[in-house]
């Protein structure tokens, strides 16, 4: 299924967190590339993934994106060196103490420290042993990799495709075991963060819109259709219920009259 690139793209996100690992450094991947890793052994995903227009602006993955902790911002300075990567001298300079970008054969890799900080924050810590990037390997587990895609305001459609992806290929529950959408978790960080709840519930009502499209379009099947559903369900309901913080009451009865997301700008 991947083009060249893509195939490109995908063997040197592994061989950097492989890489790492064997040098006690902790680094996980993010996004598409996340998504499709945690998803690639369904041959309908696969076939979801072609089919539903992800694909339709060329590659599936266009660079990497990758979590690590910040008490490692030099052992990781020290890695893409030795590995032969190049730096954006300038983007480094300015950003460097939260994001590192190099490059190398064409190939752009975007490495962020802590957390994304994009629309609304997603927390990963700051340190190995006292963080999230441990719990699952070589991705970002898929409760964060959802709260990822949940955080985007202007959320695009491969970003749904992608959660969609992984809501017909895994479970909800109230656990934090592998290969499972903790919802509990997800839940309790949006009773924190009104904007964040609100944007994310926006975005799951998208997520049902394109899959009932989907499946009127026979892109995916009935069975697919019914999880996704079901996961999101499962998600809202785990949400709506959690208890929620002084700071979310509090932001609340401002609302949507004041902006309650970050703008977003491209840091090249």
């Amino acid at each position: 299924m991947l083009d060249e690139y893509s195939s490109k793209v995908l063997r040197a996100a592994i061989e950097l967190v492989e890489v790492a690992k064997q040098r006690n450094i902790i680094v996980r991947i993010l996004g598409a590339l996340a998504a499709y890793l945690h998803c690639s052994e369904d041959e309908d995903t696969l076939k979801f993934f072609k089919n539903s227009g992800r694909l339709d602006t060329g590659s599936i993955f266009t660079d990497i994106d990758l979590m690590a902790y910040s008490k490692q911002r030099k052992q990781i300075i020290n890695l893409m060196k030795e590995l032969g990567y190049s730096e954006d001298r300038i983007i480094n300079a300015l950003f460097g103490h939260k994001r590192l970008i190099y490059f190398k054969d064409q190939v752009k890799v975007d490495i962020f420290f802590d957390k994304l900080e994009f629309s609304h924050d997603v927390n990963f810590g700051t340190e190995p042993g006292k963080g999230r990037l441990e719990l699952d390997y070589p991705t970002i587990t898929l409760t964060d990799l959802m709260l990822e895609k949940l955080q985007i305001h202007q959320i695009n459609k491969k970003d749904i495709i992608d959660m969609m992806a992984v809501l017909m290929t895994h479970e909800v529950s109230d656990s934090s075991e592998r290969e499972v959408i903790d919802r509990r978790y997800i839940a309790s960080v949006l009773a924190d963060d009104w904007g964040f709840w609100y944007d994310a519930l926006e975005n799951l009502k998208k997520v049902e819109f394109f899959t009932m499209k989907f499946k009127d379009e026979n892109l995916i099947k009935i069975e697919q259709a019914e999880k996704i559903v079901k996961n999101v369900n499962k998600i809202r309901e785990a949400v709506e219920s959690c208890e929620k913080t002084k700071n979310w009451l509090k932001r609340s009865k401002i609302g949507t009259s004041k902006p309650w997301y970050r703008e977003v700008g491209d840091i090249g």
